[in-house]
């Protein structure tokens, strides 16, 4: 499919949805089903692209995993059950997988080496090359290990204090994965708190990690055991949907199983401090990982600013965060997002152009964006420059444009939403 005409202009979205499997939780489930000892069973998993990269993976390793549904079994021998691949491990379009994969396999003897799309090929990897090269890794590939394709021979680890450079999820991650495997303990300090799942995740598998302060701590050499993991609809994915129930006039949408890991609702209080009649109608805070059902409704909205510790807690959903500014009353100011410039794409330069083909004032600055609203959107070609949150974000930008929006490169939404349109449709019948 290399071009979509979208829905032009809507009086209303209603109805109710659930919402897919979280892709970082159902990532976080498989690979530690697979380090695990004994069965592991996973419901409600996020059968997108790149999760079912993740499987590829593992099954590569040795790892036994059955797919039913969206139901996944995992037959565990623990982390030292890994075998050495006989194939390259093909990561597809998934930064988590790669990057949470290289600090696994850092502890691994053996050698392994790691492919991905042309847009993995762009990502840099020395944020977790570096540290786990301190730690004893023998890793090297493009530009000195920069870039993919890379190759890894793991083997003894030592522990490392590291203070991370940057607020991501996936390298903390890496270094957790890495250091269950170091003689000693290993601790990661983070300049903000970004999202939680993998330390979670331990705890489910019977495993021990502390954090304190933005310092978190674990200790090498745990056993891991099997468990019965619920994944929670991605809030992620539920955002395009949140946004567009705000935007669209005469809307009512409830949005079930929603995760609402604190980590993660930074979309709910931007929502809410811009003004948007939005309801949180159920809430299982006591959970694994907390989730509950969400009503929106069409809302008058104002402009506002955003930053700082907020940044990491809704930095997926920034793009759609952009398109709901054009249609607030008001300037609103994205900063301290210098990260979008490596996702997918470049997305703070992605959404800025893409979002002014449909005649939004908007511009680019170096580590966000400034939205002036309201704007009227109206028709024209865009492109999801294989980037499934731009995508995402294009073809609810069409519902409020006047005239048709024609999308490009559409399948990039499969990767993490692969019923997407299927849900849209089902809110304007």
């Amino acid at each position: 499919m290399k071009s979509i005409t979208l829905n032009t202009k809507l009086n209303r979205l209603i109805g109710e949805i659930t919402i897919p499997g979280d892709k970082s939780i159902s990532h976080r489930s498989v690979m530690f089903g697979s380090i695990a000892h004994g069965e592991t069973k996973i419901t409600n998993f996020l059968p997108g692209e790149d999760c079912l990269s993740t499987i590829s993976c593992f099954r590569k390793l040795g790892v036994s995993i059955e797919e039913e549904d969206n139901q996944i079994r995992i037959s565990g021998n623990g982390i030292e059950g890994l075998k050495e691949p006989i194939d390259v491990l093909d990561v597809g379009n998934s930064g988590t997988t790669i990057r949470l994969l290289m600090g696994i396999l850092a502890g691994r003897p053996f050698f392994s080496s790691l492919v991905g799309d042309s847009s993995i090929g762009k990502r840099p990897m020395t944020r977790v090359t570096g540290p786990l090269a301190k730690m004893g890794a023998v890793i090297d590939g493009r530009n000195s290990g920069s870039y993919t394709p890379l190759s890894i021979r793991g083997g003894k680890l030592n522990p490392i204090q590291y203070e991370l450079p940057v607020a991501s999820a996936q390298v903390k991650s890496a270094l957790i994965l890495a250091g269950l495997q170091a003689e000693g303990i290993t601790q990661i300090i983070e300049p903000s708190e970004t999202r939680d799942h993998t330390e979670r995740m331990i705890r489910q598998f019977g495993g021990v990690i502390d954090k304190e302060n933005k310092i978190i701590t674990v200790k090498g050499g745990q056993k891991l055991t099997g468990a019965t993991i619920h994944v929670p609809g991605d809030i992620s994915s539920a955002a395009f949907f949140l946004v567009a129930g705000a935007i669209v006039p005469g809307s009512e949408i409830v949005l079930k199983n929603v995760g609402l890991n604190p980590t993660r609702t930074g979309i709910i209080e931007v929502l809410k401090n811009m003004g948007a009649d939005l309801e949180i109608i159920s809430d299982e805070s006591d959970s694994f990982e907390p989730a509950g059902d969400l009503v929106i409704r069409t809302s008058s909205l104002k402009g506002t600013v955003i930053e700082g510790d907020l940044i990491p807690r809704l930095i997926d959903e920034i793009p759609i965060i952009a398109l709901l500014a054009t249609q607030a009353v008001g300037k609103t100011i994205i900063k301290d997002a210098e990260e979008l410039k490596v996702k997918e794409t470049n997305r703070i330069d992605t959404v800025v152009n893409e979002l002014k083909k449909l005649g939004a004032s908007i511009e680019a600055t170096d580590d966000g964006m400034i939205i002036n609203g309201k704007s009227n959107l109206h028709g024209g070609t865009v492109s999801s420059h294989g980037d499934h949150r731009i995508g995402m974000m294009l073809a609810i930008a069409a519902l409020v444009s006047d005239g048709e929006v024609f999308l490009e490169n559409p399948e990039a939404i499969a990767v993490s939403y692969p019923n997407f349109f299927e849900h849209l449709k089902s809110l304007t019948n």
